[in-house]
């Protein structure tokens, strides 16, 4: 071989090695020379043993991309087959080989699928982009702090004033022990329906709708005291606007000797709705809302896009939020619009000053009847506003009632939840044998609940804002039959 022809430097010998002497200052170097040649000389004779296609193919081939190839794993048995008695699959084609790219490395990866023909995927939060988007968060960001007017002690400790606390009271503590009464009744394990709390929230409403409170939808003339007729609307005067009035609806006098006109601001500060105790569902609920506030229940401003607003009041007895209409005087009816009214609904966002929920799910139940189509964003987008506004109530909060908030969120969302799968199983059980199959002999629980008709305004003012209810007096309509009332 080529490396026995190599000659050594002689080491010193050992008659040489006792004796005391320094090596000379390129032994070491000469040395390392050596070895260098010694370790390229075998290199090369390994090479020259291997083949020239092996020889040529591995001189190519860049070491930093090599992949070692490897035996794909054997699929697991199906179930139902015997492993021992099923038939290798057919071999796969061979995959095309890419111009420019090496036989012995891998194949590149496929691109992942899309998903873009999946329903249900989880829903992730966004923040808005598009202008349409960034238009509707503006709008639920200001329509957020609407309950946090409502949150000034002075103000509150006044509009105590304009209530009979007296007679709440004992309205409430009547209704309490006969409930309390029947709950008895039932066995000792059963529980009340609603507490006392509840029960002062049901007497405000019964006091607030019938005493205090006025409906309006045309004012009469201050001068001959004849109704009025629409003319449009008119910019707020400075003491209008002053007081919470950024719209104002402008009405002339129907009396031909008069013809004076009347101005009707709609404000927007509870506290001068006390004065004013006049307006439709806008100024009901905003009033309505600050007097709840007022005796110590926690409330919700309900804002709907499709022109109508509510309260929700939350029940410690039950430990959930309860539906409240005023305008309606109606309690724990969250089915009034839907199948009450026959109304579509699409945006339902509920206001407090601790945050804000889309609660569409509790009003909205059955999606293909009652529901319209949500445009103004998408919904990660909406989940991400709403996200927002939370945050931004409980950003000072206490560690402990941030928990107890977020708790209380996790059942309100199971509850919603819970909501539409009971929609869906009683929809189901219709339509298997043995059900009414749509015949109306058992009607929905939630649905018996719901009033037959609107109770506020007249009836040409519900037919414009199309609320008509099932089982109103058909009399009393001016002009043909909705199509859509059964």
């Amino acid at each position: 071989m080529a490396d026995r022809n190599i000659r050594r430097k002689p080491l010193p010998s050992q008659a040489q090695a006792a004796v005391p002497q320094t090596l000379p200052p390129d032994w070491s170097a000469d040395l390392t020379a050596q070895f260098r040649r010694m370790l390229s000389t075998r290199r090369m004779n390994e090479l020259s043993k291997r083949p020239g296609s092996q020889r040529r193919s591995s001189s190519r081939l860049p070491t930093e991309y090599f992949v070692e190839s490897r035996q794909p794993p054997q699929l697991p048995p199906r179930h139902a087959y015997d492993a021992n008695t099923q038939i290798d699959p057919t071999p796969l084609r061979d995959v095309p080989s890419v111009p420019g790219a090496h036989p012995l490395l891998s194949p590149p990866l496929a691109p992942p699928p899309a998903y873009s023909s999946l329903r249900n995927i989880p829903i992730i939060p966004t923040p808005p982009t598009d202008s349409k988007s960034v238009r509707f968060r503006g709008m639920l960001l200001s329509l957020s702090n609407t309950p946090c007017k409502w949150e000034n002690p002075g103000l509150l400790d006044e509009a105590l004033g304009a209530i009979p606390l007296q007679r709440i009271y004992e309205e409430a503590q009547e209704e309490a022990d006969l409930f309390m009464a029947e709950a008895a009744s039932m066995g000792p394990s059963m529980k009340p329906a609603w507490g006392y709390q509840d029960c002062v929230i049901r007497a405000l409403m019964k006091w607030f709708k019938r005493d205090f409170f006025e409906w309006v939808n045309n004012p009469r003339c201050t001068v001959c005291r004849t109704p009025t007729v629409a003319c449009g609307m008119a910019a707020p005067l400075p003491d209008e606007q002053a007081r919470g009035a950024n719209r104002v609806e402008l009405y002339r006098c129907a009396n031909q000797h008069c013809l004076s006109y009347e101005r009707f601001p709609r404000y927007n500060d509870a506290f001068v709705l006390l004065q004013t105790r006049r307006g439709r569902c806008g100024e009901w609920a905003n009033c309505f809302s600050m007097l709840c506030r007022a005796l110590g229940s926690r409330v919700r401003w309900v804002w709907n896009a499709e022109d109508h607003v509510w309260t929700e009041v939350y029940s410690v007895h039950r430990k959930r939020w309860v539906h409240v209409d005023c305008c309606e005087e109606q309690w724990d009816v969250p089915l009034l619009y839907t199948q009450g009214w026959n109304k579509k609904l699409s945006y339902c966002i509920a206001f407090s000053a601790d945050g804000c929920c889309d609660v569409t799910r509790r009003y909205v139940r059955d999606p293909t009847s009652h529901a319209l189509t949500r445009s103004r964003c998408p919904e990660g987008v909406l989940m991400h506003i709403v996200r927002e506004i939370k945050d931004m109530r409980r950003r000072d909060m206490d560690k402990k009632e941030r928990f107890r908030l977020n708790a209380e969120d996790m059942r309100e969302d199971a509850e919603l939840r819970k909501n539409i799968i009971e929609a869906l199983a009683y929809s189901i059980s219709r339509i298997l044998p043995g059900g009414d199959g749509g015949t109306g002999a058992r009607p929905d629980p939630d649905a018996m609940k719901a009033a037959e008709g609107r109770q506020s305004g007249p009836m040409e003012w519900v037919r414009a804002r199309g609320e008509g209810g099932r089982n109103q007096n058909r009399d009393q309509r001016s002009g043909p039959r909705d199509p859509r009332l059964p």
